[in-house]
C-alpha cells in the first residue's frame, strides 16, 4: 500500500496546482472547498474505487455525484487528467467552454447537475435503488458538504436510504466545519454528527480527510459492504 499512497499523494499535490491555475485564469472559484475534498477525490478516481475511465464508461461503472457542486473544479481537473476532455477546456472554464462553475451532466464524466445544495443524497439514493431493482452491481458514491447537511432534504434521504436497505450507497461528508456564512456549529449545530447518522441507521466511519492512507483503507474496506445499511464516511478536513 505504501507505494500507492505515495503515488496518490503526489497526484493530489499536482491536482492542487492545477485547481489553483484553473481558478486563477477563470477569475473566480471555490479554492477552499476544492482543496478540502481533493484528497478524497484522488483516492476515489485513481485507486480503482470508482472504476471509471473514458474507455470503460459502461453501465457497470460505479456512480459518483458531487453534491457540493461549488467544488466542481476539483472534479474537472481529475476528469481532464483522465482524458475525458482536453486541457484547453480548463483554460476556458467560465469563459465559453463546456465547463461552468457547477457540474453539468453534458460534461463528459459528470453524472448529475449539482450545486443546489441538499439534492445530491436523494439522487444518489435513487441511483442505488435503481441498481437494486435492475440487479446491477454498481455502487453509488456521493460527496456532501457539511454545510448542506443543514438541509432537511439530506435527512429525508438518509432516512429513506436506511429504510430501503441501500448497502450499495456510500455518502462521504467533507467535514471542514465551514459553509458560505461561517462556522457550521455557530450557524446550526450539527454535532454530535456521527451519532445523528447512526441514529438514522447508517454505518458510520470517521476519518482524516487529508490522510491518503486512511482514506484508501476506508474506501477499500467499505466497497463490498452488504450488511443491509448504507454507509457514511465523515472526513474531517481543512478548508
Amino acid at each position: 500500500m505504501t507505494g500507492l499512497v505515495n503515488v496518490l499523494s503526489s497526484k493530489s499535490r499536482d491536482l492542487r496546482v492545477k485547481v489553483l491555475d484553473t481558478i486563477h485564469r477563470a477569475g473566480k472559484g471555490h479554492i477552499g472547498g476544492a482543496y478540502s475534498c481533493i484528497d478524497i477525490l484522488t483516492v476515489l478516481y485513481y485507486a480503482d474505487i470508482l472504476r471509471v475511465s473514458k474507455k470503460e464508461f459502461g453501465s457497470d461503472r460505479n456512480r459518483f455525484l458531487l453534491s457540493k457542486g461549488h467544488a466542481a473544479v476539483a472534479q474537472y481537473v481529475i476528469l481532464q487528467d483522465l482524458g475525458f476532455f482536453a486541457e484547453e477546456e480548463l483554460k476556458l472554464m467560465n469563459n465559453g467552454g463546456i465547463l461552468g462553475e457547477h457540474p453539468d451532466h453534458k460534461i463528459p464524466g459528470i453524472e448529475f447537475d449539482s450545486g443546489s445544495l441538499g439534492h445530491g443524497l436523494g439522487v444518489a439514493c435513487g441511483f442505488a435503488l435503481a441498481a437494486k431493482l435492475d440487479n446491477l452491481k454498481y455502487r453509488s458514491y456521493v460527496l456532501l458538504g457539511d454545510g448542506e447537511c443543514h438541509e432537511g432534504s439530506i435527512w429525508e434521504a438518509a432516512m429513506l436510504s436506511s429504510h430501503l436497505g441501500l448497502d450499495n450507497l456510500i455518502a462521504i461528508v467533507d467535514r471542514n466545519g465551514l459553509c458560505i456564512h461561517g462556522d457550521t456549529e455557530k450557524i446550526n449545530k450539527l454535532n454530535p454528527f456521527s451519532d445523528k447518522w447512526r441514529s438514522f441507521g447508517w454505518n458510520t466511519i470517521e476519518i482524516d480527510g487529508h490522510n491518503i492512507k486512511q482514506i484508501l483503507s476506508c474506501m477499500r474496506k467499505i466497497q463490498n459492504n452488504s450488511n443491509g445499511k448504507p454507509t457514511v464516511v465523515i472526513a474531517n478536513t481543512i478548508k
